[in-house]
């Protein structure tokens, strides 16, 4: 390791000096070797100042850093030399730059006096190549503002085969701003502040262009969606901040021929990568691995943003209206959607704002509208159903219990927005794959709800056809065998009891009433139905729970643990009997 003299400035002066002599008495190889000394001497001095906690060494930086700057202004520098010098001083210098505001302003001086004076294909590697270094090391968050600054200035400088230049570059900076916004150090408006400066001129470039105009207007819009969903998802409790940076971002909706209701949709997204994709991009798209996401966040931003709102309020109602009357683009919505509400790293802000816009695009809708045969939904279902777990998810977790109520509203509403046969899939699935007897129960309870609703609403009926009959043995007999727990998952149990008592009573109600009964009710009362609801579930939940709560009253000497069992049990008890006797006066009448 060098040793860093008393005065750093001068023996910085003195190495720059030696390299501009070695390549006027030993050419190139004499060049490089006293480039090499000089970076050996600034990464020195930046490890002896990352070992001083007291910024003593401060103002030597800062005129180390003026003393390049001064070299590097000069009018009689020779170009080989700075070429060279080139390759090291942007991601050496970088280093300092987090020291203090005045570091940080003489490195973005320093990396742009690079930039005019050398070749813009080749400062575009190399700022690219000190921006991934930057990311590796860990560098903290300022290191890379200068680097970002002189790339936004590159862009713009490049003459030809802007296109595929940018593409090379463009995922390089994702990569950087997204690993350096989780960072806990990073100043997420100065960090953005940049971004934002490499999207304007982006959109430079593609203002000067003619053949490639479109496809760079097209990597622009991807880049846009992408850095909206890495701000939003760094904000940590700094949302009001960030509203100058969005309100920047909404022009260039405009510009590359975005709109919220084609971003919440899905079908801008789609569009933006079929025309910038080739076929072997594998690299290329992994760099937008949130681009769904930060499409949504673009539309749930507008209804943050008062400034935004206000320019885009007539637009949104516009969307919400073109949404509510339409089913498959609402399909789409979900299946967008819930990018955001599944989550884990973005503010509840971000999706109490979802569940709102999802209550209004569903307001109004009834279950006819879906309902339609020529509409179909088989295509949207995986993504529904994606929606729906998702929201299952802030049920269970939301902090307040205003917005567990919204959620549980918007639940109710898309499920009833599902055509008939697809719903009967989506429920069972979602029963199936619960990690929660409380959601179990609640998923049960809309499947009784529905039931109830079918009476008035003949097309309805679907919806409870014989999967109750599955949805119910879920519960009762799970596929993994064996009886359920008791007592950690009797919210289920009962759940799934009372919906059994319900249909058995609806159905027997219809056939009293000498109704036609659907092909629901018959096999609901089919006599091999009962047997097998007897035999394999009733009877072994009865040994079952009455076991339990004998055991618990038995054990019960002042122990709480003991009661809460017996109360948990005891209303189980009292539907399970209740059902035990409708399906013994059942298998009697047949």
């Amino acid at each position: 390791m060098s040793t860093v003299t008393s005065s750093p400035s001068r023996r910085v002066r003195e190495l720059l000096a030696l390299c501009f002599s070695s390549d006027e008495v030993g050419g190139f190889q004499n060049l490089e070797s006293s480039v090499t000394e000089l970076v050996k001497y600034l990464n020195s001095l930046s490890e002896n100042v990352a070992l001083n906690a007291n910024n003593e060494l401060l103002n030597d930086v800062i005129e180390v850093l003026e003393e390049i700057l001064k070299v590097l202004s000069s009018p009689q520098v020779d170009q080989d030399v700075i070429d060279e010098l080139s390759f090291q001083l942007p991601k050496v210098t970088s280093n300092f730059a987090d020291l203090s505001s005045r570091c940080l302003q003489l490195v973005e001086e320093i990396v742009d006096r690079f930039v005019e004076a050398c070749n813009p294909r080749d400062m575009l590697s190399i700022l690219c190549e000190a921006l991934d270094i930057a990311r590796c090391c860990h560098l903290p968050s300022s290191c890379s503002t200068p680097l970002l600054h002189g790339l936004s200035k590159v862009f713009t400088s490049i003459q030809r085969r802007h296109f595929e230049q940018l593409k090379v570059a463009v995922p390089i900076v994702l990569n950087v701003l997204k690993d350096i916004s989780l960072k806990t150090d990073v100043q997420v408006e100065i960090l953005f502040d940049k971004a934002v400066g490499v999207a304007f001129s982006i959109r430079d470039v593609s203002s000067k262009l003619n053949e490639e105009e479109k496809k760079v207007r097209c990597l622009l819009g991807l880049y846009v969606i992408q850095i909206t969903a890495i701000l939003s998802v760094s904000i940590k409790e700094r949302t009001t901040s960030c509203v100058p940076l969005v309100m920047q971002l909404e022009p260039f909706l405009t510009y590359c021929g975005l709109t919220h209701l084609g971003l919440v949709t899905g079908n801008d997204t789609e569009k933006l990568m079929s025309m910038v994709v080739g076929d072997d991009d594998d690299d290329f798209v992994s760099s937008f691995p949130d681009i769904k996401l930060g499409a949504s966040l673009l539309l749930i931003w507008a209804k943050i943003s008062q400034g935004v709102a206000e320019a885009t309020n007539a637009a949104l109602g516009g969307d919400v209206d073109e949404l509510q009357s339409s089913p498959v683009k609402r399909w789409q919505a979900y299946g967008m959607l819930k990018y955001i509400l599944s989550s884990g790293n973005l503010l509840w802000e971000f999706k109490r704002h979802t569940i709102e816009f999802l209550l209004d695009i569903t307001k109004g809708v009834t279950s006819s509208q879906c309902n339609d045969g020529e509409i179909d939904c088989s295509d949207y279902t995986p993504s529904i159903y994606a929606a729906l777990q998702a929201v299952t998810l802030v049920i269970m977790y939301a902090p307040d219990a205003d917005l567990r109520k919204k959620t549980y509203e918007a639940l109710k509403r898309i499920l009833s927005d599902i055509p008939a046969p697809q719903r009967s899939h989506v429920l069972r699935a979602l029963v199936t794959n619960s990690q929660s007897p409380s959601m179990t129960a609640i998923l049960l309870g809309l499947v009784k709800d529905s039931m109830s609703k079918s009476s008035l609403q003949a097309t309805d009926c679907a919806t409870a056809d014989m999967h109750v009959i599955e949805l119910v043995e879920l519960v009762l007999r799970p596929p993994e065998g064996g009886p359920p727990l008791l007592p950690d998952q009797s919210d289920a149990v009962l759940a799934a009891l009372n919906l059994y008592r319900f249909a058995l009573l609806f159905y027997s109600r219809e056939n009293e009433a000498g109704e036609e009964t659907s092909r629901v009710g018959s096999e609901i009362l089919a006599k091999k139905n009962l047997e097998k609801a007897y035999k394999e579930w009733l009877m072994p939940l009865r040994s079952l729970v009455s076991c339990s709560i004998a055991e618990n009253v038995k054990e019960d000497h002042g122990h709480e643990s003991s009661l809460d069992t017996v109360c948990l049990l005891n209303p189980i008890e009292l539907v399970l009997y209740r059902c035990i006797e409708l399906v013994e006066e059942k298998m009697k009448s047949h």
